[in-house]
Protein backbone atom coordinates (compact mmCIF):
# COMPACT_ATOMS: atom_id res chain seq x y z
CA UNK A 1 0.00 0.00 0.00
CA UNK A 2 2.67 2.56 0.88
CA UNK A 3 4.91 1.70 -1.64
CA UNK A 4 1.98 2.06 -3.91
CA UNK A 5 1.57 5.54 -2.87
CA UNK A 6 4.88 6.50 -2.96
CA UNK A 7 4.97 5.31 -7.11
CA UNK A 8 1.91 7.66 -7.65
CA UNK A 9 3.63 10.48 -6.09
CA UNK A 10 7.11 10.10 -7.90
CA UNK A 11 4.67 9.46 -11.08
CA UNK A 12 2.95 13.09 -10.25
CA UNK A 13 6.33 14.57 -10.13
CA UNK A 14 7.31 12.70 -13.32
CA UNK A 15 4.45 14.61 -15.13
CA UNK A 16 4.97 17.90 -13.45
CA UNK A 17 8.26 17.85 -14.46
CA UNK A 18 7.69 17.03 -18.24
CA UNK A 19 4.92 19.38 -18.31
CA UNK A 20 6.89 22.18 -16.98
CA UNK A 21 9.75 21.51 -19.34
CA UNK A 22 7.88 20.61 -22.37
CA UNK A 23 6.12 24.42 -22.22
CA UNK A 24 8.79 26.80 -20.82
CA UNK A 25 6.48 29.16 -21.37
CA UNK A 26 3.97 27.98 -19.12
CA UNK A 27 6.65 27.17 -16.42
CA UNK A 28 7.73 30.69 -16.58
CA UNK A 29 3.73 32.07 -16.27
CA UNK A 30 3.78 29.92 -13.07
CA UNK A 31 7.29 31.56 -11.54
CA UNK A 32 5.62 34.79 -12.35
CA UNK A 33 2.74 34.61 -11.12
CA UNK A 34 3.55 33.30 -7.99
CA UNK A 35 6.99 35.28 -7.59
CA UNK A 36 4.21 38.69 -8.41
CA UNK A 37 1.43 37.34 -5.68
CA UNK A 38 4.52 37.25 -3.18
CA UNK A 39 5.45 40.75 -3.78
CA UNK A 40 2.02 41.98 -3.81
CA UNK A 41 1.62 40.38 -0.54
CA UNK A 42 5.16 41.63 0.92
CA UNK A 43 4.08 45.43 -0.06
CA UNK A 44 0.63 45.34 1.34
CA UNK A 45 2.49 44.02 4.35
CA UNK A 46 4.70 46.47 4.75
CA UNK A 47 2.05 49.67 3.75
CA UNK A 48 -0.14 48.44 6.14
CA UNK A 49 2.75 48.49 9.05
CA UNK A 50 3.79 52.09 8.04
CA UNK A 51 0.20 53.34 8.44
CA UNK A 52 -0.18 51.50 11.45
CA UNK A 53 3.05 53.03 13.09
CA UNK A 54 2.28 56.80 11.97
CA UNK A 55 -0.85 56.54 13.54
CA UNK A 56 -1.04 59.06 16.15
CA UNK A 57 -1.99 59.13 19.76
CA UNK A 58 -5.78 59.87 19.10
CA UNK A 59 -5.94 57.27 16.47
CA UNK A 60 -5.21 55.44 19.07
CA UNK A 61 -7.68 56.36 21.33
CA UNK A 62 -10.41 55.37 19.25
CA UNK A 63 -8.72 51.42 18.21
CA UNK A 64 -10.53 48.63 19.26
CA UNK A 65 -8.62 46.75 21.39
CA UNK A 66 -7.17 44.38 18.59
CA UNK A 67 -6.39 46.81 16.06
CA UNK A 68 -4.32 48.78 19.30
CA UNK A 69 -2.36 45.08 19.72
CA UNK A 70 -1.88 45.07 15.70
CA UNK A 71 -0.50 48.99 16.16
CA UNK A 72 1.70 47.94 19.23
CA UNK A 73 3.38 44.84 17.18
CA UNK A 74 4.21 47.36 14.24
CA UNK A 75 5.51 49.85 16.65
CA UNK A 76 7.64 47.17 18.82
CA UNK A 77 8.91 45.46 15.69
CA UNK A 78 9.99 48.94 14.55
CA UNK A 79 11.71 49.29 17.64
CA UNK A 80 13.74 46.00 16.96
CA UNK A 81 11.78 43.14 18.53
CA UNK A 82 10.78 40.20 16.57
CA UNK A 83 6.90 40.38 17.82
CA UNK A 84 4.05 37.86 18.05
CA UNK A 85 0.59 37.99 18.26
CA UNK A 86 -1.22 36.14 20.47
CA UNK A 87 -5.13 34.28 19.17
CA UNK A 88 -7.51 37.23 19.89
CA UNK A 89 -8.84 34.96 23.11
CA UNK A 90 -7.40 31.71 24.82
CA UNK A 91 -3.99 34.09 25.19
CA UNK A 92 -3.65 32.83 28.99
CA UNK A 93 -3.22 37.25 29.55
CA UNK A 94 -0.41 38.08 26.63
CA UNK A 95 -1.58 39.55 23.65
CA UNK A 96 2.21 39.84 22.53
CA UNK A 97 5.31 37.68 22.47
CA UNK A 98 8.41 39.75 21.97
CA UNK A 99 12.10 38.11 21.15
CA UNK A 100 15.11 40.24 21.75
CA UNK A 101 18.61 39.08 22.28
CA UNK A 102 17.75 35.87 23.82
CA UNK A 103 14.91 37.28 25.74
CA UNK A 104 11.50 36.84 25.93
CA UNK A 105 8.91 39.36 26.92
CA UNK A 106 5.27 38.88 27.11
CA UNK A 107 2.63 41.88 27.14
CA UNK A 108 -1.04 42.65 27.95
CA UNK A 109 -1.58 45.62 25.57
CA UNK A 110 -4.76 47.95 27.22
CA UNK A 111 -6.35 50.56 24.83
CA UNK A 112 -8.94 52.40 27.49
CA UNK A 113 -10.62 55.17 28.50
CA UNK A 114 -10.08 55.36 31.88
CA UNK A 115 -6.82 54.11 34.49
CA UNK A 116 -5.77 50.44 34.05
CA UNK A 117 -6.34 48.53 36.97
CA UNK A 118 -4.99 45.73 39.40
CA UNK A 119 -6.42 42.85 37.00
CA UNK A 120 -4.50 43.80 33.87
CA UNK A 121 -1.12 43.18 36.47
CA UNK A 122 -2.28 40.10 37.84
CA UNK A 123 -3.11 38.32 34.33
CA UNK A 124 0.14 39.21 32.87
CA UNK A 125 2.17 38.72 35.86
CA UNK A 126 0.12 34.82 35.66
CA UNK A 127 0.56 34.52 32.33
CA UNK A 128 4.91 35.00 32.84
CA UNK A 129 5.25 31.62 33.89
CA UNK A 130 3.02 30.14 31.46
CA UNK A 131 4.87 31.48 28.54
CA UNK A 132 8.87 31.06 30.72
CA UNK A 133 8.91 34.47 29.98
CA UNK A 134 11.74 36.55 31.10
CA UNK A 135 10.10 39.85 32.07
CA UNK A 136 6.22 41.37 31.27
CA UNK A 137 5.19 44.30 30.45
CA UNK A 138 1.78 45.71 30.47
CA UNK A 139 0.86 48.36 27.86
CA UNK A 140 -1.75 51.36 27.77
CA UNK A 141 -2.99 54.24 25.43
CA UNK A 142 -4.13 55.74 29.30
CA UNK A 143 -2.58 55.63 33.07
CA UNK A 144 -2.09 52.98 35.76
CA UNK A 145 -4.35 53.44 39.45
CA UNK A 146 -1.95 53.35 42.39
CA UNK A 147 -2.53 49.75 43.35
CA UNK A 148 -1.75 48.45 39.99
CA UNK A 149 1.62 50.33 40.50
CA UNK A 150 2.35 48.56 43.56
CA UNK A 151 1.44 45.27 42.58
CA UNK A 152 3.27 45.98 39.40
CA UNK A 153 6.14 46.76 41.43
CA UNK A 154 5.87 43.68 43.78
CA UNK A 155 5.55 41.31 40.72
CA UNK A 156 8.12 43.07 38.60
CA UNK A 157 5.73 44.17 35.49
CA UNK A 158 7.05 46.68 33.58
CA UNK A 159 4.38 49.79 33.24
CA UNK A 160 4.44 51.49 30.13
CA UNK A 161 1.94 54.17 30.37
CA UNK A 162 0.54 56.79 27.91
CA UNK A 163 3.61 59.63 28.07
CA UNK A 164 5.83 56.59 27.51
CA UNK A 165 3.49 55.43 25.08
CA UNK A 166 3.25 58.65 22.99
CA UNK A 167 7.26 59.06 23.51
CA UNK A 168 8.11 55.33 21.77
CA UNK A 169 5.62 56.71 18.62
CA UNK A 170 7.37 60.25 18.14
CA UNK A 171 10.57 58.32 18.09
CA UNK A 172 9.40 56.16 15.54
CA UNK A 173 7.49 58.91 13.97
CA UNK A 174 10.77 60.72 13.36
CA UNK A 175 12.48 57.69 11.88
CA UNK A 176 9.82 56.59 9.92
Amino acid sequence: MGLDFFDGFKMGLDLLWTMLTAEPLLTLGIIVFFGGFLIFALIVNVLREQKLRKSGILEVDIMSGRKFEEYLQALLKAKGYYVQLTPASGDYGADLILSAKGRKIIIQAKRYKKNVGVKAIQEVASAKSHYKADECWVITNSFFTEQAKKLASSNQVRLVDRKQLINWMLQENKGA
